[in-house]
């Protein structure tokens, strides 16, 4: 799903100045074997355990700044939502603790297979987490999908993301 994505939005992103990387790179390698752009961000995204470490969170796509090397937003894609979604929303919280991440936007992207973000109210649980605990989730499907200000078909996602980029602006 990953995969795809990236080659889905890759040319947009980088036609607005941004740079994309998949979070197995970064977390695969060792920072002294990433070329300095991509240890810079690996460090700009790093999640801070005290004396347990500091931890890359679990996230498929990393969307930052080349110039700055500022992390931007972070995608979790998977086809169905299950147990994901809850870790992507943990993944925002813990991003949003912290001076140095707590500008990151944490979205998930999925086609949605079971459904669950397709219905606001009664939200099961999936949809719950998405409104509450992530900055939204992007579904790329036909069928339709009751949107809100987080749960949004997927091609409002580049529309989204040069409005944060504008605010993100000095």
């Amino acid at each position: 799903m990953e995969k795809l994505l990236v080659y889905i939005i890759k040319d947009e992103i980088e036609s607005l100045g941004l740079r994309i990387v998949e979070g197995n790179r970064l977390e695969r390698t060792k920072s002294e074997n990433l070329p300095f752009e991509l240890s810079s961000v690996k460090r700009n995204l790093l999640v801070d355990y005290g004396e347990f470490g500091s931890h890359l969170p679990d996230v498929d796509i990393i969307i930052y700044n080349p110039k700055t090397y500022k992390v931007i937003s972070t995608i979790s894609s998977k086809v169905s939502l299950r147990e994901r979604i809850a870790q992507t929303g943990y993944w925002k919280i813990k991003l949003s603790k912290d001076k140095v991440t707590e500008h990151i936007k944490v979205f998930f992207i999925t086609p949605d297979r079971d459904g669950t973000l397709t219905m606001r109210i009664p939200a099961k649980k999936g949809r719950a987490i998405v409104e509450v605990d992530t900055d939204g989730s992007y579904v790329m499907t036909e069928t339709t999908v009751e949107e809100s200000p987080k749960v949004k078909m997927f091609d409002k996602f580049m529309e989204d993301l040069k409005k944060i980029i504008e605010t993100d602006k000095p």
